[in-house]
């Protein structure tokens, strides 16, 4: 499987046949653009609520078909044995495909390149020497800059070929980082693939170590679920949930760059913050207890107290005559509602009709013929609005969570059995006898993020949740039962992809199983898939980091790296005493690294930053913070470690290990961070240290 790489520009040379392809394939997406620049709304439609809405469709249309000069606009070809029937859907006729990010076709509508998400595109990925799906050849080609350099062919038919590791592949893989994140399209493996293709109706979970890919795959299943099944999600919708937002930013060009412009993203804390703002956090043991599933239950109970059984019959005037329902049959419809367990502020809307219809029945007794507008007006009266708000009266989710974490015996009466008295304690804003106030309204009382949820949680309680067709949820391992159920709540009819690593799960209330996280996401049928071919990650690196393994999570197979890069890892000690010889060796480090093409990150516990940014600046090395796009002028990071998850860089210093594990509040939290900041390096990884290593690395 030989790369080749040429300038000539003769006519005989494949190299310049494969350029001139891409520069006939770029000016067909010229062309298409300015087709689309040049429709008329009035051509097409008069009315102006639909011409908005087409004009909204074709402004996006326009955008999605730029050409970026520095994404290649095909990556390989499929040269088929044999004719393709699925071709003939794209309008192709013949063997062979160029197959890229997005379709583009010439002025007769002929495809000059096929978009990698069609059925056609497929053995780009999956034919093999065992099974070639009838590909008598595949080639891959190298960019420079844009510029079409090099391809390399693999001839799966050809039984004198023997099988390599593709150079090409290698390279794009290891290509340097620098900006966001960009797509893994011209790379995804087999075992990736068949994820990413994966149907709409089911939802799947990626156990995946670092460097597996499975961020991107998650983007990537995105990107294939809209083009399979665009007009459903277009009226559903779709959205990427992550951990926070310096990694939203750094994920956030993938789907444009594969022509998708209209996914959300957000993180959990965006979902859950709509009624109320978020100005406090909760120690640790208040955020586990929050979080836990018992609270759903205690918010159902605390809910459904304000329902109170009828005392007094209700008594309705129309005109002249007065209709008398009993308080036993108006008791009969509430426990009605209440057995059906309907949403709380659905039921707050159907007594009253109920207790109308009752009228109904007795008017028609008497010979009346009352239609559904006379139900209507009954229903309003004022006599049956005062005995609904007695009975079933409407309930705010905000003025709810107050009283139930600022009134202790509120909470003891809907926590009994759920939560221990010590737990209980721990939740509540103010203990008596403790001299603090509790919060007098909503607006004043000091939330937290767990609050917010627990807000979101009783307002579903209240009126059922929007949800969309698809959701994604990277880093899902850190989320705690009741976040699941906030996510849940959102694709309840529709379909999820969930993304995270056990081993990585870095809160006090992270996810011990994936069983168990997709019961409180309520997609316990979600297949679960492990990825455990590392393709980021260097050999040498993710092994060190894998030491850690048995203690922070047993069980779990460690990541098997393809890639071989020998001297990728190296561990200094600092003999000197003081933390000035320490800043100064880290500093050190990171020059060194940046002598390297791509990026570099240097990664502390959050308590160091101060220090090593004062370090860096004295020495003349201008940062960066997370979230920051890196360019080919400032390409150094500082990184605090409870921000690094996720984020990748082509070298990585590593500041003191003992430093980030005592960040934490416990052990096993604090080694899973450092496994966190241990596997964030694509080339490689300098780990600096002064105090003793963790006994695991030593």
């Amino acid at each position: 499987m030989p790369a080749h790489e040429h300038e000539s520009d003769t006519t005989t040379d494949p190299l310049a046949h494969e350029r001139a392809h891409l520069a006939a394939s770029r000016a067909a997406l010229r062309a298409m653009r300015e087709d689309a620049q040049a429709l008329n709304i009035r051509d097409v439609t008069a009315n102006w609520v639909n011409a908005a809405v087409l004009q909204a469709q074709i402004a996006d249309r326009i955008k999605s078909l730029a050409d970026l000069s520095h994404t290649p606009l095909f990556f390989g070809r499929l040269d088929y044995l044999h004719v393709v029937g699925a071709a003939q859907a794209e309008g192709a006729e013949g063997e062979q495909f160029y197959i890229g990010r997005r379709h583009v076709h010439d002025a007769d509508g002929d495809p000059m390149v096929i978009d990698w998400r069609a059925p056609v595109s497929q053995p780009f990925y999956r034919a093999s020497r065992k099974d070639p799906l009838d590909v008598g050849q595949r080639r891959r080609f190298g960019y420079t800059g844009g510029e079409l350099t090099a391809y390399e062919d693999e001839h799966l038919t050809d039984p004198t070929e023997t099988e390599r590791t593709s150079k090409l592949l290698q390279a794009e893989i290891e290509r340097p980082r620098v900006g966001p994140m960009r797509d893994i399209v011209a790379t995804i493996q087999p075992e990736q693939d068949e994820i990413v293709r994966s149907g709409l109706g089911g939802s799947v979970c990626v156990q995946g170590g670092p460097g597996t890919g499975k961020t991107a795959v998650g983007l990537h299943r995105v990107a294939y679920l809209l083009y399979a099944h665009r007009e459903r999600l277009a009226r559903t919708g779709t959205l990427v949930i992550g951990p926070n937002k310096s990694f939203l930013h750094y994920i956030e060009q993938v789907l444009p760059a594969l022509g998708e412009m209209e996914v959300k993203q957000a993180t959990v804390d965006d979902l859950v913050t709509a009624q109320v703002e978020v100005r406090s956090t909760d120690d640790a043991r208040a955020a586990v207890v929050k979080g836990d599933a018992r609270m759903a239950e205690v918010l159902r109970r605390a809910i459904r107290s304000h329902v109170t059984m009828p005392a007094e019959p209700v008594m309705v005037v129309r005109g002249s005559r007065r209709w008398r329902v009993p308080a036993y049959e108006i008791e009969e419809m509430v426990k009605e509602l209440l057995a059906r367990d309907m949403r709380y502020g659905a039921a707050h809307e159907a007594l009253p009709q109920r207790i109308a219809h009752a009228v109904l029945v007795r008017m028609e007794e008497a010979g009346e013929a009352p239609d559904d507008r006379v139900q209507n007006a009954v229903a309003r009266t004022p006599a049956v609005k005062a005995a609904v708000k007695a009975i079933w009266p409407a309930v705010e989710p905000s003025k709810l969570v107050l009283r139930l974490l600022s009134d202790p015996e509120f909470l003891a009466a809907h926590a009994d059995g759920l939560l221990s008295e010590d737990e209980q304690k721990t939740i509540l804003w103010a203990l008596p006898g403790s001299g603090k106030k509790p919060a007098r309204s909503v607006k004043s009382a000091k939330w937290s993020a767990a609050d917010a949820v627990l807000i979101d949680e009783a307002a579903d309680l209240v009126a059922r949740t929007h949800s969309l067709g698809h959701v994604v949820i990277d880093e899902a391992q850190d989320l705690s039962p009741m976040q699941y159920r906030a996510v849940g709540r959102r694709c309840s009819t529709g379909s999820a992809t969930v993304l995270g690593d056990l081993a990585q799960g870095t809160t006090p209330w992270s996810t011990r199983s994936w069983e168990e996280a997709l019961h409180h996401l309520g997609k316990s049928d979600a297949v679960v898939e492990e990825l455990t071919a590392g393709f980021r990650v260097p050999r040498e690196v993710i092994a060190y980091a894998s030491r850690l393994l048995p203690l922070i999570s047993p069980g779990l197979a460690a990541v098997e790296s393809v890639r071989e890069s020998p001297g990728s890892l190296s561990v200094r000690a600092v003999g000197a005493a003081g933390t000035g010889a320490l800043d100064a060796a880290v500093v050190a480090a990171c020059a060194e690294s940046l002598e390297q093409e791509g990026s570099t990150g240097l990664i502390a516990a959050d308590a160091r930053i101060p220090a090593l940014a004062e370090a860096l600046t004295a020495a003349g090395h201008s940062y960066l913070s997370p979230g920051q796009e890196t360019t080919a002028e400032s390409r150094l990071t500082l990184v605090p470690a409870s921000l690094a998850k996720g984020l990748e860089y082509d070298y990585v210093v590593l500041d003191e290990p003992a430093a980030v594990v005592d960040g934490e509040p416990d052990e096993r939290t604090g080694l899973r961070r450092l496994y966190v900041a241990l596997t964030r390096a694509v080339s490689g990884l300098i780990v600096v240290h002064a105090a003793p290593l963790p006994e695991q690395l030593g």
